[in-house]
C-alpha cells in the first residue's frame, strides 16, 4: 500500500531533512541563541565551540548551510524565521531531523510551546521505500506530577509494517475527533488533517513562502572542536539514495 502526500515542502526535495521539523513559538535569533546557551553548557567543557551565524537567501539556500549531512554527533542546527510567531528547526542528520528531544527540552527550558511535525509518504514496496507517518506533537512547560511535557500528541504511522494510531492529551477545539474512530488507521489522522490543525495553530509549514520573509535571515548553530564520535559525511543526494527517495 502506498500513500501519496501532495503539497509537501519543496516537493519533498529536501527529504529526509525536512520530513520531520521542529517549531518553536519564539523569534528565530532568540531561539538560536537560547539553544546555543544550552549547548555551551555541555560543549564548552569538552573544548567545543558553539557559534550562531546568520544565513541569508532563499529557503533552499538556508537549508544548504546544513550540508554536508552527517552521521554521529550533530554539528549544525538551523533556525528559520517564518511569517508567523513560530521558528522552524532542522538539523544536519543524514537520517533526517530528530526534533522530539530538542523541542521537548526547549519547551521546558523556555516555558514556551514547541512542535514536532512529521510528514512521510508511505512508499514501501518490498525492501524499497519508506515507512509512512503523519504526526503532530505539541510540547509545553513541564507540569507538576507529570512525567512528560506533552500537551498533545497525534499520529498515524507505519511501525515496521503495521499501522498504529497515537492519541495523547486533551484535544484542541478545532480537532476532527470523530475521524479518530475510522476503521482504517490511515484515515484517523491524515496529511490534510495535519495541515488543517497546523493552520489553526498559525503555521503553514508545507508552503515555501511561509519561510524567510523579506528582510529576515535564518540562524545557523555550528559546533567546532574535538568531537568524540566518528562521523561520516553525506551529500543530500547520498542521503536521499540511502533512503530510496
Amino acid at each position: 500500500m502506498t500513500q501519496e502526500m501532495k503539497g509537501l515542502l519543496l516537493e519533498d526535495r529536501w527529504a529526509p531533512v525536512t520530513s520531520t521539523m521542529g517549531f518553536l513559538e519564539l523569534g528565530a535569533e532568540q531561539a538560536a541563541q537560547a539553544f546555543a546557551t544550552w549547548e555551551r553548557e555541555v560543549m564548552t567543557p569538552r573544548g567545543i565551540t558553539v557559534e550562531v551565524l546568520p544565513v541569508s537567501g532563499t529557503l533552499e539556500q538556508a537549508l544548504s548551510s546544513l550540508l554536508p549531512l552527517i552521521s554521529g554527533e550533530r554539528r549544525r542546527r538551523l533556525f528559520i524565521p517564518t511569517r508567523s510567531a513560530w521558528t522552524a528547526y532542522v538539523a544536519d542528520q543524514w537520517t533526517g531531523t530528530d526534533a522530539a528531544s530538542p523541542m521537548s527540552a526547549m519547551a521546558q527550558r523556555l516555558g514556551i510551546r514547541c512542535l514536532r511535525v512529521v510528514a512521510v509518504p508511505h512508499t514501501l514496496r518490498g525492501n524499497q521505500g519508506r515507512y509512512g507517518a503523519v504526526m503532530l506533537d505539541v510540547y509545553g512547560p513541564k507540569q507538576p506530577g507529570k512525567l512528560h511535557n506533552y500537551v498533545r500528541a497525534l499520529g498515524a504511522s507505519n511501525d515496521g509494517g503495521r499501522w498504529v494510531f497515537s492519541n495523547v492529551g486533551e484535544p484542541f477545539p478545532f480537532e476532527q475527533v470523530e475521524r479518530y474512530q475510522a476503521r482504517r488507521v490511515t484515515d484517523r489522522f491524515t496529511f490534510e488533517m495535519l495541515k488543517d490543525y497546523l493552520r489553526h495553530l498559525g503555521l503553514a509549514p508545507f508552503d515555501e513562502d511561509f519561510y524567510m520573509p523579506p528582510g529576515s535571515c535564518a540562524w545557523l548553530l555550528q559546533k567546532t572542536g574535538p568531537f568524540g564520535t566518528v562521523m561520516r559525511e553525506y551529500t543530500l543526494e547520498e542521503a536521499r539514495a540511502a533512503h530510496v527517495l
